[in-house]
């Protein structure tokens, strides 16, 4: 590989992956303020009005980081991508410049309303500006959805006589097949998030006894929210979408499950290690013909393996994408069942006083952070070697004119900055933490049962 293009990639794969650390929680977020807010306005307990006051300093502290760390990537297309830029920006550009002219500044005109307006604006509209926030951050996460999906199954184009992709149809553009199920799927990854770090910043107020109200009301609210939200990024999401890889990418799924021979009743990999060299899977332990079944829904289906496809055709780098689409998998796995077993407690009304239970919860917080690293990182390994997938290669798509050592040098600058950027994300979240929801706001009562 250029050693050029290796380094712009791995520059915008290191930008955007800071970046995305504090969209998918504010997207998952905008959801849990407005359900904390609703019960707040049915049942008129002044605990959850102060909770989601609490979580909209986490949500604003998160967007500002989210909006600092984005805008650096618009930039990127030009100075890392302009050859991309160039040929498909008519596309691209339509989603993108939506995506900050209404979704963003919907998302933070009623932001500044639900943060400032409360008294002026009464219980119902206060509600109703959450509601609007949340709608902006998921109308937000749409288009870009709908750009990354058009990069990765590209429809409603022609192409125009100085070889740029011209747009034929936006309403073709922004209902591609492939949206639905990307866009399911990511924005309850968001919700997955939102609702592990809830639940894990209640477990462990409730473990130091600290504000133990709105521990039980962050653990509760945290814990249901994300059983229904994991199981659903399994089924029906995640089925969705591997069905869409499976059916427009079949090379994906194949470098994605370390399948090198073509097999009816193909086995499920659990365990592997793909050697390229030996196109083998060493010391696998399967599922056999789970994935015949899961992928077709025939146990006997045949499922296709990459010898069956030109070399030039395979993804770059098949052992990380086949780490990263396991890492996901087994971290997703692992939170479904921690999620279960503690809805489970709360149904029994065990959970909170169950120390080991509370513990899991606090210490899975990073987990989703690393599962939704890991997707991601499936889905744009899994795209290559192409940056519109069929139409134009990534190699093809680099600056030309923008040297390794320039894009080294600023990838090293972003590093230094992004790491200031992090300590002081964390200082400031630690400090609200520890602040807490503030109990003077509420006016003496009894404990949240």
């Amino acid at each position: 590989m250029d050693s050029a293009l290796a380094v712009h990639r791995l520059h915008f794969a290191f930008t955007i992956t800071f970046h995305y650390l504090f969209p998918q929680l504010t997207m998952g977020l905008a959801l849990l303020i407005v359900i904390l807010k609703t019960v707040a306005l049915r049942t008129g307990d002044e605990h959850y009005n102060q909770a989601a006051r609490f979580w909209v300093k986490i949500f604003a502290i998160n967007f500002a980081m989210g909006v600092v760390t984005g805008i650096p990537m618009e930039f990127q297309f030009g100075t890392s991508w302009a050859r991309f830029s160039k040929v498909a920006g008519g596309v691209i550009g339509q989603t993108l410049a939506m995506e900050g002219v209404y979704s963003f500044f919907l998302e933070s005109t009623f932001l500044g309303l639900f943060v400032f307006g409360e008294k002026r604006l009464g219980p119902r509209l206060h509600w109703f500006s959450a509601v609007l926030v949340c709608a902006g951050a998921w109308l937000s996460g749409f288009f870009i959805i709908a750009t990354d999906a058009w990069m990765q199954h590209p429809t409603a184009y022609k192409i125009g006589p100085n070889d740029q992709v011209l747009l034929t149809s936006f309403w073709e553009l922004v209902l591609n097949p492939w949206i639905l199920w990307q866009y399911l799927h990511n924005m309850i990854g968001a919700v997955v998030t939102a609702s592990v770090v809830m639940a894990s910043i209640g477990a462990y107020y409730l473990l130091v006894a600290k504000y133990v109200e709105y521990g039980r009301i962050f653990v509760r609210t945290g814990v249901i929210t994300g059983t229904l939200a994991t199981i659903a990024m399994l089924f029906p999401t995640g089925d969705g979408q591997g069905k869409m890889v499976a059916q427009n990418q079949p090379v994906t799924l194949a470098a994605m499950e370390g399948l090198f021979d073509t097999s009816e009743g193909a086995p499920l990999v659990l365990i592997g290690q793909p050697d390229t060299d030996k196109l083998t899977l060493d010391n696998p332990i399967v599922i056999p013909k789970m994935l015949s079944f899961l992928t077709y829904r025939r146990w006997q289906a045949e499922v296709k393996g990459l010898k069956d496809f030109p070399r030039d055709q395979w993804p770059d780098n098949i052992p990380l994408l086949y780490f990263s689409y396991h890492i996901m998998l087994g971290i997703g796995t692992l939170l479904i069942l921690i999620m279960l077993v503690c809805v489970w407690s709360l149904w029994r009304a065990h959970l909170f006083n169950n120390r080991a239970l509370l513990w899991a919860l606090m210490l899975a917080l990073p987990f989703p952070y690393i599962a939704t690293t890991a997707g991601w990182m499936t889905a744009e390994l899994g795209r290559q070697p192409w940056l519109i997938y069929g139409l134009m290669r990534t190699s093809e798509g680099v600056s030309s004119r923008v040297s390794a050592g320039n894009g080294l040098f600023t990838l090293i600058g972003f590093m230094g900055l992004y790491m200031i950027l992090g300590i002081l994300f964390l200082f400031l979240v630690h400090r609200e933490i520890e602040h807490g929801p503030d109990p003077e706001a509420i006016p003496a009562a009894g404990g949240v049962q």
